[in-house]
């Protein structure tokens, strides 16, 4: 480490520190919930600062530039080493925002959802996610990243459970065992990479196994590293067939539990693999051994699967949940076309989806609070026309997650089709196809959602039998399933008093609108910025 450096070079390892700290503190206010928050925010804020600072000083050299940063004394392979450049800059100070108003846009259910004494504990586990999130994109060795994913599997675990009901404590196990199935898979590839190479840092892996891919003889212990790994981490970041945990979890956490497992928990492990094909394994190898076009066909199988079971899921937030598989199966389908714009599209969509599926689950969430906390579609029914805002932040999200110009959903569906076109005829051919289908499939179940919120609700005596036929007609469901309906939402009355909006919310969905409508439309900056982060991880 070059000890004539700037000080801001130390902002990554600071960041992680300091959000580490902040989890020690947060105990000694056990008994005032409302002080943990605030050092919980503090930080966020603190810490997305610092990592502002670092981008715009790496941006500041022509094209961009990155380092690498010893933790404490000790080299590797015993030694922790960071790596920052304008790519993993971005990401961390993009994070903390989303975070802080995935909180902020929350923060009533919060309150409601926890109890009094355990809120400091929520704010402690936000910490230490934050704090696991920013050393996943900053890694740059494998021990590091393995400690620092059981680290965020903890947290992500504790923020869906602390809700406390029995419903949250299934979702919570069933997360638990298939993400602690994917860090032991993870953990098993290490294990044999160390044995091939003796290293750990990305760079000096990288060094060693190129010789050996060229001799031809680690072909097959290469290919078994990579499944292990990559299937790891496509189990913890949800992608079809490794999905069933997720919409138990998301749906039944409280509201900014959901928006920060989907905003940015998935989106850790998915910037981790793409460092490890570029620093690690390198997309020659990916192609050469085939593995790409396995990851490419997983990603259109999420796709296309997540999109069909929120199709049919009635239920608001596990919809949203299984709208995440889809698009977990974009970003899989980027990686695969093993080409520098596949992942550019692929960055580009972590960071549309951050930023829109926060804003898309607490939005839902001040609809269910105004349809008397009935989580079911059909009850949703004129709720926008009551919370406009929340209205209107579900709907722009809805757009954006089908890709309509103007959103951020738009542009890297423009950019995988850009990445398709300069492929193969195969990858070409499948892309374009699946792409068409899937845009198809999320604006047949959003489109349907947002109207039913804008449509005024009939009054007690005034139910039209030509409704009531139309409803059987269009979703295929007998009088007796509809009968069944009646009897749930009957026993869900409307509150008596109208839910109160609170400034933290509105705060949080016009920052969001804004910055949705920001990605679809003053593209060209982030571009450049993640493109000259990807040149540089090579």
């Amino acid at each position: 480490m070059d000890h004539m450096m700037p000080f801001v070079y130390n902002f990554p390892a600071f960041s992680i520190l300091m959000t580490l700290m902040a989890g020690m503190v947060t105990p000694f206010v056990r008994n005032h919930g409302k002080v943990a928050q605030k050092i919980n925010f503090a930080v966020i804020v603190v810490v997305g600062a610092m990592n502002a600072v670092l981008l715009g000083t790496l941006l500041s050299h022509d094209g961009g530039t990155s380092y690498t940063y010893m933790m404490g004394h000790f080299p590797a392979p015993w030694g922790n080493e960071l790596r920052a450049g304008p790519l993993e800059a971005l990401m961390a100070t993009l994070f903390c925002l989303v975070m802080a108003l995935s909180i902020l846009g929350g923060l009533t259910d919060i309150y409601n959802d926890v109890r009094p004494r355990k809120l400091y504990l929520y704010f402690l586990m936000q910490n230490l996610l934050l704090s696991s999130l920013l050393a996943l994109i900053y890694t740059n060795d494998l021990f590091t990243a393995y400690v620092f994913i059981e680290i965020n599997t903890i947290a992500a675990c504790a923020i869906v459970m602390i809700k406390d009901s029995g419903e949250t404590i299934v979702a919570t196990i069933r997360y638990l065992i298939m993400s602690l199935l994917g860090s032991g898979l993870f953990l098993f590839g290490v294990c044999i990479l160390y044995n091939m190479t003796g290293e750990l840092l990305f760079s000096s892996i990288q060094e060693v196994l190129v010789p050996l891919f060229k001799t031809g003889q680690y072909a097959i212990p290469l290919t078994v590293v990579m499944g292990l790994m990559i299937l790891g981490v496509a189990i913890k970041s949800a992608v079809y067939p490794f999905h069933s945990w997720l919409p138990g979890a998301h749906g039944s956490s409280t509201t900014s539990s959901s928006a920060i497992l989907s905003g940015l928990v998935l989106k850790g492990y998915l910037i981790l693999l793409i460092k490890m094909v570029y620093r690690m394994f390198t997309p020659e190898m990916l192609s050469t051994l085939h593995v790409n076009d396995v990851i490419l066909i997983f990603g259109i199988a999420g796709m296309m699967i997540g999109s069909l079971k929120a199709l049919k899921e009635r239920h608001i937030k596990r919809m949203i949940a299984y709208s995440s598989v889809a698009q977990i199966g974009y970003v899989f389908m980027g990686i695969g076309l093993g080409s520098d714009i596949g992942i550019l599209a692929a960055c580009y969509h972590i960071l549309a989806h951050a930023f829109t599926k926060p804003m898309l689950f607490c939005a839902a969430g001040n609809l269910v609070n105004h349809a008397g906390h009935n989580y079911q579609i059909k009850a949703l029914k004129g709720t926008a026309l009551k919370s406009p805002l929340a209205g209107i932040a579900f709907t722009v999200g809805s757009l954006s997650m089908i890709g309509i110009p103007l959103f951020a959903g738009f542009i890297p569906k423009l950019f995988f089709s850009t990445g398709a076109i300069e492929s193969d005829w195969f990858r070409l051919t499948v892309v374009l196809i699946a792409l068409a289908i899937s845009t198809v499939l999320n604006a047949l179940y959003y489109i349907p959602v947002c109207i039913n919120i804008w449509t005024p609700k009939q009054r007690k005596g005034e139910h039209a039998h030509g409704a009531h036929d139309a409803h059987e007609d269009a979703h295929g469901h007998g009088a007796e399933a509809d009968d069944d309906d009646e009897e749930e939402l009957a026993l869900h009355e409307e509150p008596h008093e109208k839910p109160r909006t609170s400034v933290s919310f509105v705060v949080s969905m016009v920052l969001l609108i804004a910055c949705n409508f920001a990605l679809g439309i003053c593209y060209q900056p982030l571009t450049d910025i993640l493109s000259a982060g990807i040149s540089l991880l090579g």
